[in-house]
């Protein structure tokens, strides 16, 4: 069986004239509606009965790239073999079908996560259908274009973002990958994830880098002004306006707009950003003749948008032209192995602010901070920081300068060995120094350690406050 990686020579094919084929596991058909709405884009749809197959499929080399599976079925063992295959064909871009109340089940969607490049829901909805299984062979046509480019690692300095935990390799790679092409992105996830920093990075690593890069919150524009930020205005289209404004729209032409919170756009302006992203022109308020603008389009919201068209409140025809690409940053809970990097670059960025005695982070506050939950994510762990950094009076900044309240240990019932060992060392310091007055000498005798020692696990453990004060 061939399970090596098919390449394509732009210069034989180029990639838009490349046949559309979804290999499809687990049903017979995706139902009348997507069946039809898919043979109409010109797809070909190819059924396979099972993994075996679709692994005889994917390896005759007939080019189908993307694949759609039913995940009717979700015991470990189906879920081991459906890996395996995964894994065999890196090649593809996986879709997965599920049931709504599966996709909760949070094994499942672990799973999703990992190894699918996007999921659907049933029942199916034949637009949205189409625009992943679009999107998913526009990311693989690509990888395919560039192998040499796509590294298995990226290095957080090429993104702008601190990090290099395996799912911020996984957020690296999506990035470089999406950056290459030109279609519109949508990036969702929670407040404080670092959104914008994601949007600047598709922007620098994209061939628009030269180009302008330019944010707008969606959110904060007064509503009166709105039409005018983003489309501009001639002389005297309304009162106040003194001469002719070019909106932020036209302002980026040749390079990346950021649209932040357009879960926020009102939904008349939302028929105008439509427009322009089936057309790519913008009407000046005010003018007559229409402008042609370049311009890459990326937009965020924390909201779900799916949710706001239910309530009328976003236009799903619209959330379709924005969500032909989506990235989801990961939230800082799970990435808790590089809150000590981000910790400490944050910490080395804002120490200018106040001329002090601080040099870092007692091992207490590092393994505290790995445990919190951070609701407000990278924003709240800034403004913790921040605020330690002014409060502490020492030299190293302990957790009730961070306002991390001491319990959180006994909160999280997995703690690692190095973390239980760390916690016990700290606890019979403690213990030893209360008993002898914080008199270092003695407690080092008593734990039978020199006193060069005991000073560095004090320094350590960030224990140094009470000997000071013993000390004066």
């Amino acid at each position: 069986m061939n399970t090596h990686k098919k390449f394509i020579n732009v210069e034989d094919e180029p990639i838009t004239t490349r046949p559309r084929k979804v290999l499809v596991l687990g049903c017979d058909t995706l139902g009348y509606d997507v069946d039809e709405a898919l043979g109409n884009a010109q797809w070909h749809i190819k059924y396979a009965h099972n993994q075996q197959e679709a692994s005889t499929i994917i390896g005759n080399g007939d080019e189908y790239f993307t694949s759609i599976y039913i995940l009717k079925n979700t015991d470990s063992q189906l879920l081991d073999d459906l890996q395996e295959l995964i894994v065999m064909h890196p090649e593809v871009a996986w879709l997965a079908v599920v049931d709504p109340l599966s996709i909760q089940v949070e094994r499942i969607r672990r799973f999703v996560h990992q190894y699918f490049f996007a999921f659907l829901t049933l029942p199916l909805d034949p637009i949205k259908t189409q625009h992943l299984l679009e999107a998913a062979r526009e990311m693989t046509l690509l990888s395919a274009l560039s192998p040499s480019k796509f590294r298995n690692e990226y290095r957080n300095q090429d993104m702008g973002m601190v990090g290099n935990s395996p799912v911020m390799q996984r957020l690296y790679q999506s990035i470089y990958r999406i950056a290459q092409v030109d279609a519109p992105v949508l990036i969702t996830g929670e407040s404080g994830t670092g959104k914008e920093l994601v949007a600047r990075a598709i922007h620098e690593q994209s061939p628009r880098r030269h180009g302008p890069f330019n944010a707008i919150n969606c959110g904060a524009l007064p509503p009166g002004l709105i039409q005018s930020e983003l489309f501009g205005h001639e002389k005297g289209a309304f009162t106040g306006a003194g001469q002719r404004k070019f909106g932020i729209i036209e302002s980026t032409s040749g390079g990346t707009l950021f649209l932040d919170e357009i879960g926020d756009l009102p939904l008349d302006m939302q028929v105008n950003l439509l427009r322009f992203l089936e057309n790519h022109h913008v009407f000046r308020l005010g003018s007559l003749k229409e402008t042609k603008v370049d311009v890459r389009v990326l937009a965020a919201s924390h909201v779900n948008l799916e949710e706001a068209i239910k309530l009328d409140k976003f236009r799903e025809d619209l959330y379709h032209r924005l969500n032909v690409l989506q990235l989801t940053p990961p939230p800082l809970r799970e990435r808790s192995e590089d809150i000590e990097e981000i910790a400490n670059f944050f910490f080395k960025k804002y120490r200018t602010e106040k001329a002090s005695k601080v040099k870092g982070f007692s091992r207490e506050s590092l393994l505290l901070m790995r445990q919190y939950a951070w609701p407000g994510n990278i924003r709240e762990l800034i403004n913790r920081i921040r605020r330690a950094m002014v409060m502490c009076d020492q030299r190293l900044i302990r957790p009730e300068d961070l306002g991390l309240e001491r319990r959180q240990r006994s909160s999280r019932s997995q703690v690692t060995l190095e973390q239980a060992r760390d916690l016990a060392e700290e606890s019979a310091i403690r213990a030893s120094l209360a008993r002898n007055k914080y008199q270092v000498q003695h407690s080092a005798c008593e734990l039978d350690v020199s006193r060069a020692t005991l000073y560095r696990l004090i320094e350590k453990h960030g224990i140094d406050r009470q000997l000071e004060k013993n000390a004066q």
